[in-house]
């Protein structure tokens, strides 16, 4: 398919409930940036276990169909709107969008742009920005890791998994991963004890390398094995759930899951024995806009850091073009990649 003239942008929409043949290529005319606005040229975005959940309508808080999927991208200013330091067309930024990524053009609110650091590539920057977000406000905000702990990842091998598996070792603390026996070598790479996450024995295997519990488990599976993972915990650990993906292919509301994890959260907590329990949701607090972006830009500042002297190494499962989103999709929902499939537009 050739590229469309540069008063046209291409996006890709989601229009219901479809496999990744049913994604849709749409041209339309390239939109004008409003006040307080940028428009970006994208030139990566993540497919993210959140776009997985959203073609089977089971994301939380998805909008209505049709929509353009995208929860986070990275791509350089070609317009500013009114209101808008105009020194920002040419930079490279990153942004945490939610949806409207799978395009090669995006409008976003300057003030959520995120400064990439020069010489970075954009896929790579790309495969930190949800990920990275995420994990770093986990590790770091949440379980507050430390040298000499010990923590268990579940799903090592992911886009979450691996870079918290990485910053976890920054911080000098001991990781068990969880993966499935052909992900073991690359999760050893990354400075993780590999265990399958298959295996029936799997929490008496973690126990055998963790006698006394692990000091935090990072969940995003959610379902009856989240029970295991909280017993998992020594005595002053915490649990941070971030998903319910045991219930991906599952019919019905996309909302109960979540719910009863919730529940669950609460119940531990109220436990006199010292254990600590969260769900994170990336979006917390978000209605104090400016706290929020604050907290984006540092955070995701020091990732990109690391990022930028080597110290994390990005895992880009697979770079795909735009045009073949629905072979991205299927690739990154196979099970068979360590890290994170990326759509290049541009």
């Amino acid at each position: 398919m050739s590229r469309q003239s540069t008063d046209q942008i291409l996006e890709v929409v989601l229009p219901g409930v479809v496999e990744p043949d049913g994604l849709v290529l749409r041209h339309r005319d390239r939109p004008v940036p409003a006040r307080g606005q940028a428009l970006v040229r994208v030139e990566a975005s993540g497919v993210s276990f959140a776009e997985q959940q959203m073609r089977r309508a089971k994301y939380y808080d998805q909008p209505a169909f049709p929509f353009v999927p995208g929860y986070d991208l990275v791509g350089t200013v070609v317009e500013v709107g009114p209101g808008v330091d105009a020194a920002l067309v040419g930079r490279r930024f990153a942004a945490l969008t939610k949806t409207g990524g799978w395009a090669s053009h995006a409008l976003v609110d300057a003030a959520d742009l995120v400064p990439v650091p020069d010489g970075v590539d954009p896929a790579e920057a790309e495969t930190f920005v949800v990920n990275g977000l995420t994990a770093w406000q986990m590790l770091h905000g949440i379980a507050e890791v430390s040298a000499g702990r010990t923590v268990l990842v579940h799903g090592a091998n992911g886009g979450v998994g691996s870079t918290l598996v990485q910053l976890a070792r920054l911080a000098g603390a001991r990781v068990i991963g969880t993966a499935s026996p052909r992900h073991h070598d690359a999760v050893r790479d990354l400075g993780a004890t590999p265990v399958d996450y298959r295996s029936p024995d799997l929490a008496a295997e973690v126990r055998a390398l963790a006698p006394n519990g692990v000091d935090a488990v990072f969940d995003h599976v959610g379902g009856p094995g989240i029970v295991d993972s909280y017993r998992l915990l020594a005595p002053r650990g915490t649990l941070v759930a971030y998903g319910t993906a045991s219930t991906r292919d599952q019919q019905g509301s996309s909302r109960l899951p979540v719910l009863k994890l919730f529940a669950r959260l609460l119940w531990w907590n109220a436990l006199p024995n010292g254990r600590t329990t969260r769900f994170f949701d990336i979006w917390a607090g978000k209605r104090n806009a400016a706290r929020f972006r604050a907290r984006l830009t540092r955070d995701l500042g020091a990732v990109f850091a690391l990022l930028a002297d080597g110290s994390l190494r990005p895992q880009v499962a697979a770079r795909v073009p735009l045009e073949r989103v629905a072979d991205a999709v299927r690739l990154a929902e196979s099970g068979t990649v360590t890290g994170k499939v990326v759509l290049i537009a541009s």
